[in-house]
């Protein structure tokens, strides 16, 4: 994977996590809250706070327990797409939009990382397997 879209993939996982979060304080706050004049609901975002630092410092364990979190947002995304109406079904469909780009630009990024974590573990297996010469 060449340079420009390692780092182009970075910058996807980061633009749509902080996106995410930013539509999920106007969705709760402002642009259609449960409550009139905004919702417990925003708290939602605590979550995504969590890892944005280590996303933002490219943390590699960071971003891949974060990509499962994120998953949890897919689903009420999903919910609140297909059981509500007007803006806030909107709102969810443009959150399912956001998590989709985050997971796959994440797991693109992180796929570098894996395959050479994979193939130092078989080295180190097949050094490990290899007898002594005393």
């Amino acid at each position: 994977m060449n340079k420009r879209l390692h780092h182009s993939l970075y910058v996807s996982a980061c633009a749509s996590m902080v996106a995410l979060i930013l539509l999920c304080v106007a969705w709760e706050m402002l642009v259609a809250p449960l409550r009139p004049g905004g919702s417990w609901m925003v708290l939602k975002v605590v979550p995504l706070l969590i890892p944005l630092r280590g996303i933002l410092k490219r943390d590699v364990y960071t971003l891949q327990w974060s990509s499962m979190l994120i998953l949890l947002y897919l689903a009420e995304g999903t919910v609140r797409a297909t059981t509500e109406h007007g803006w806030s079904q909107a709102m969810a469909v443009c959150e399912i939009v956001l998590v989709c780009v985050f997971f796959i630009a994440t797991m693109l990024y992180l796929r570098p990382y894996k395959q050479t974590a994979k193939r130092l573990a078989k080295e180190a297996i097949r050094k490990a397997s290899e007898p002594l010469n005393d």
